[in-house]
């Protein structure tokens, strides 16, 4: 079982209909003792980093997701929950990733929202992916580049479009909204 964590942040249906229609059977849960029992887990998220880490601290989910050892995959809001520091709301994160969350210099082109190609690091999460492939973003705050990043997205600055560190992975693109570029990147996650 895949388990979804539900934490008061959105995009977590299209993300579960996603992971279904690869044929894998997915749960939405905050219970512990499903997260730590499932196969992979999925940290997907829409919002804001304050409210968000506040809900994760007030149901212990911030311990649960920095002690799992299965594959586990952050989206967006989760990329950015994962590192140390957002400067969204000062808010002090999981710090799985050592990299610190900042807000793109205000111009008339943010939000970052639309396709954009990726230079990838290595992995196995972009397993078949090609230089022509995009994915699609929507975000106001990036992670900057470091260590852990395995593929950068140029846009007014370079930045993490996708991180990893042991079994942590994260993209701060969407692939369940990215057509089938995105299924494949779901799919490679689901198959490690």
């Amino acid at each position: 079982m895949i388990a979804i964590i539900k934490y008061n942040a959105g995009n977590i249906t299209s993300v579960k209909n996603a992971v279904e229609r690869l044929g894998y059977d997915c749960r939405v849960t905050d219970e512990i003792r499903e997260i730590r029992s499932a196969e992979k887990v999925i940290f997907p998220g829409v919002g804001e980093a304050g409210s968000a880490m506040t809900h994760l601290k007030n149901r212990r989910l911030d311990e649960i997701i920095q002690s799992l050892v299965q594959p586990t995959l952050g989206i967006c809001l989760g990329l950015q929950l994962m590192c140390r520091h957002s400067q969204e709301g000062d808010t002090k994160c999981l710090g799985i990733f050592d990299a610190e969350v900042k807000k793109f210099p205000a111009t008339d082109i943010v939000p970052h929202m639309g396709w954009n190609n990726l230079n990838l690091e290595g992995s196995p999460l972009f397993y078949s992916f090609g230089k022509e492939d995009t994915v699609y973003f929507v975000h106001s705050y990036y992670a900057e580049i470091c260590p852990e990043t395995i593929a950068r997205c140029d846009y007014i600055l370079p930045f993490s479009a996708a991180m990893q560190k042991d079994n942590f992975y994260a993209t701060q693109f969407h692939p369940e909204k990215s057509g089938d570029v995105g299924e494949r990147i779901l799919r490679n996650f689901l198959e490690l």
